[in-house]
């Protein structure tokens, strides 16, 4: 059973401790919240700073390399205590969580002078309001702009398993039915974050593999939590519909996998739930399955050192916005397998590349957009900024722009796939106006801070920071007014914390405040304060306007806050058409992207049709020719392939460093490419299409599950064996290599025989066996072809060009040479080599064993060897000048010489 990945309660002893012995009124508390959240370090608000105690702070400790401290004694122990700001708490989220760690966030909710007055030791109300988990992030700084952050769930219900997942940060919601055979292809496409899963689901042995490949990122739950009927109504109560038949017709399974994230991210979020788009559910077959082990040794969007760079990705995503690449990453993982869908895309792909000008002019707009995805799931969760407020009105602007950019008069119509995409851009001209009216030009990445309202939009809130800013103006004015009102030059309005704003004035002068008042009126000025010096007075006009300036800082948060939840509550209202513009954003991006770089790097576009064709003419890898272009290390070097029905299996020989893995892998990524509805890297393609991709190249070892790089190719051999179809296309580099030379061949020989005649798949085989070539007499789609070498000047050449025929050498010895084999490695190597060409090897073996000069040759190497003595007819050259000989003496000379090579002396 494979370890669950569920982090160890670190409250533990703590708890032990705290039932122990009386606790203080806040440590009460602290254990009281903690016991409510296992599982979870607890950020607990003190101030400004978060705090964690006993086991957490030592677990936090380490974690973020902070200082740990005690405060105070516990059950009479210290109390272990560490702590972060709450300026920089986000920074160290992200370190904790990238760690595998879940955080609860637990915030003060009454201000302390509230709590005073339930006694001196009460405690500040505390309550968490988040619960921040892998699966569940939504701040730009804990994602990758580019890459979507799945939280995913498994559920098995009625003898079936349902998978379902979603971006919190998007809102983007799929499920489908998945075999326990496919679940590892599956996570695999989808890299989940986080893996929901019900407990019992850890105690199946079909699943032990799988479950030990993601318990990094497992989160068990009970399996309670995974009952379908349940789901079913939390669905529908979350979409305000009677049945769900509208959305797709889901299984049990699917139900309870989909119910329980939605459970989830509403736990989590402490009762509030993103906009989640409705469930769209991914037929089986839908889309071209492609194992871990594949995805891994193809590097679609990592490469084997696990980094982007170097990927297919990195080499074709040419977006310019952060929805567009997610979207670009999304169908490079899971390529279609409907011909109609697939060709959709293309369309989309092939009008921008016709429409060069308005393809540049699509591409300079959405580089003005934000990503209006994650700020408006931000803004649904409670969780936004004025920032995201803008994002919303700037994308949805450039949306309007858009839309009458793509609707231009005189413009070759546009595929459906455009068309819809511009349909989906809506109209939001109204709210684009209000947000452009009600934000500032400079905005607050937090509400409370203020500031975020342009002035002129509230004449209340206007006059409130009129007075919060311009106090001191207000108070001139009205001084100055009094004093033209009194006739008293002297007469000032000071403050101080005793009296607040007052009318000062001298003693000689007091007497005309007294009589101040018009036409028989009472003085409005009330006295205050006599001192030696001077007077003080008080006015009712004075008074309420200290009273309006002392709350009006207050105000004018209260008011600035009132209106931030006004126009998210208009944003959020219009959640589902805004959520529409930002995918057809997105997948414009996309398209306009695939066709710049169909221009840029001459691509063409695939034939793609449900045939059992395979026709690439002059294909080359995306990656390696991408390489070549940056090292100027010259062109690539294309080949063409056809694994038509009646040549479906091809048997590539020839030697190492001739292109062999290479051409296997770029034809497995054209198919991707075409797949996902990108144009390909070849002069031509057609591609009947796929259903599942199987690769087998590159030698690896798994020694964590005691597998060594041979058990690791024959498991991955035996699931294509195993699984691949008519329609699956694999590819096969050196099945066999890693153990006895005859039991190789023979598994070899086996594996293409299978091929051939049980799996009947598009298959290229790659291998040093050139006895498999033999095969060709009895197996009638199976044909070989060789990658073409050059010998010139006892150099061997590799030209990296595929032709048909069979190798009948490998050049393993000249590949050797060119690693730097010692000289006496090599030239022995050559010798044992004809040796064994020459007849019967058991004999030949024998008689090498008996002789060592491999040895002997260090040896002798090891010797300083003599200095070689010159030729008797280099000796007499050199005493010859040429220009003194007669013509008698010449002729004699070249007799002499005659006679010395004959003799090897000279006379």
């Amino acid at each position: 059973m494979p370890e669950s990945a569920a982090p160890k309660d670190p409250s533990t002893s703590a708890e032990r401790r705290g039932a122990a012995a009386p606790a203080t009124p806040m440590m009460a508390q602290y254990l009281e919240v903690k016991r409510a959240h296992p599982g979870c370090l607890l950020f607990y608000r003190m101030g400004d700073f978060y705090e964690m105690f006993f086991e957490d702070a030592v677990t936090a400790a380490r974690a973020l390399d902070i200082a740990l401290t005690r405060r105070g004694k516990h059950a009479g122990e210290d109390i272990p205590m560490c702590g972060v700001p709450v300026h920089a708490a986000e920074a160290y989220l992200a370190r904790l969580i990238r760690q595998g760690f879940k955080v609860a966030v637990c915030e003060q909710t009454e201000d302390p002078a509230e709590a005073k007055k339930r006694g001196s030791k009460a405690v500040v109300r505390r309550a968490v309001v988040r619960v921040v988990t892998p699966g569940t992030l939504t701040e730009d700084t804990l994602l990758d702009a580019r890459a979507h952050n799945y939280l995913a769930a498994l559920a098995d219900a009625a003898g079936a398993y349902g998978l379902a997942w979603l971006d919190m940060s998007t809102g983007d919601f799929q499920v489908q039915p998945v075999a326990p055979a496919d679940l590892a292809a599956a996570l695999a496409r989808l890299d989940p974050g986080e893996l929901l899963v019900p407990e019992r689901l850890l105690q199946r042995p079909e699943l032990f593999e799988v479950m030990n490949e993601w318990k990094a990122v497992l989160s068990p739950l009970p399996s309670s939590r995974f009952d379908s009927e349940s789901a079913r109504r939390r669905l529908e109560a979350l979409y305000g519909v009677k049945a769900l038949e509208a959305f797709g017709s889901f299984g049990r399974a699917e139900l309870a996998a989909a119910g329980t994230l939605v459970d989830y991210v509403e736990l989590t979020q402490q009762g509030r739930l993103p906009r989640l788009g409705p469930p769209r559910r991914i037929a089986e077959g839908a889309v071209l399955e492609i194992d871990a082990a594949t995805r891994r040794n193809l590097e679609l969007t990592r490469s084997l050192t696990g980094e982007r760079q170097g990927s297919l990705l990195s080499v074709i995503d040419r977006t310019v916005t952060g929805a567009g690449a997610r979207a670009l990453a999304a169908a490079l993982s899971a390529p279609l397998t409907d011909p109609k869908a697939i060709n959709a895309r293309l369309d989309m792909v092939g009008f921008f590349v016709e429409e060069e000008r308005l393809r540049e002019g699509l591409r300079e707009r959405l580089r003005r957009c934000p990503d209006v995805e994650r700020a408006l799931s931000r803004l649904t969760v409670g969780r936004g900024g004025p920032r995201d407020l803008a994002a919303v009105r700037d994308a949805l602007a450039e949306a309007e722009a858009l839309r009458d950019l793509l609707g231009a008069p005189g413009l070759t119509p546009p595929p459906a796939g455009v068309a819809a995409a511009v349909r989906g851009l809506g109209h939001h001209a109204d709210l684009v106006d209000r947000l452009k009216r009600a934000l500032a030009a400079d905005l607050p990445l937090l509400a409370r801070d203020g500031g975020f309202i342009a002035r002129g939009y509230l004449a209340e809130l206007d006059e409130l920071r009129t007075l919060r800013d311009e106090s001191r103006k207000l108070i001139l004015g009205l001084e100055a007014r009094y004093r033209e009102e009194t006739g008293i030059g002297s007469l000032k309005i000071r403050h101080n914390n005793v009296l607040g704003y007052y009318v000062e004035t001298t003693p000689t002068h007091a007497d005309k405040l007294a009589r101040a008042g018009k036409d028989g009126a009472a003085s409005p000025f009330i006295h205050r304060q006599t001192l030696a010096s001077a007077v003080r007075y008080t006015t009712v006009e004075l008074g309420e306007l200290e009273r309006r300036i002392a709350s009006a800082a207050d105000k004018a948060l209260a008011v600035e806050l009132a209106l931030f939840e006004d126009l998210v509550g208009e944003v959020t209202a219009r959640a589902e058409p805004i959520a529409r513009a930002a995918r057809s954003l997105a997948n414009l991006d996309m398209a306009a992207a695939l066709a710049e770089l169909a221009v840029e790097q001459r691509w063409c576009r695939p034939v793609v049709d449900d045939g059992l064709a395979f026709r690439i003419e002059q294909g080359r890898h995306p990656v390696v020719e991408a390489a070549l272009a940056r090292s100027q290390e010259g062109s690539f070097v294309a080949n063409d392939c056809d694994l038509g029905p009646e040549r479906r299996l091809w048997l590539v020989t020839g030697p190492n460093m001739a292109g062999k893995s290479t051409f296997l892998r770029q034809n497995a990524l054209i198919a991707i490419l075409a797949q996902m509805g990108s144009y390909v890297p070849a002069a031509a393609a057609h591609i009947g299409v796929v259903d599942r991709l199987f690769s087998r190249v590159g030698a690896a070892d798994d020694l964590a599950r005691g597998r060594s790089t041979f058990m690791v190719e024959m498991v991955e051999t035996a699931a294509i064996l195993n699984q691949a179809g008519p329609r699956a296309l694999v590819i096969l580099d050196e099945i066999g290599r890693g153990t006895a030379t005859f039991d190789g061949l023979s598994i070899a020989w086996a594996c293409v025989e299978h091929l051939h005649e049980v799996n009947r798949c598009r298959a290229l085989f790659a291998t040093h066996y050139h006895e498999l070539t033999a095969l060709a007499a009895k197996l009638p789609a199976l044909a070989p072809y060789t990658m073409r070498v050059k010998e010139w000047q006892n150099e061997v050449v590799f030209l990296h060009e595929v032709a048909p025929g069979a190798a009948d050498r490998s050049y393993g010895i000249h590949v050797a040479k060119l690693a730097g084999l010692p000289p006496a490695a090599v030239a022995r190597a050559e010798q044992v080599l004809e040796t064994l060409e020459q007849g019967e090897q058991a004999g030949a073996l024998t008689r090498l064993a008996d002789d060592l000069p491999l040895f002997a040759a260090s040896l002798r190497r090891a010797e300083p060897a003599p200095e070689p003595r010159p030729s008797p007819v280099i000796e007499a050259l050199a005493a010859v000048n040429p220009d003194e000989l007669t013509p008698k003496e010449a002729l004699e000379l070249l007799y002499r010489l005659k006679s010395i090579a004959a003799t090897g002396r000279d006379g």
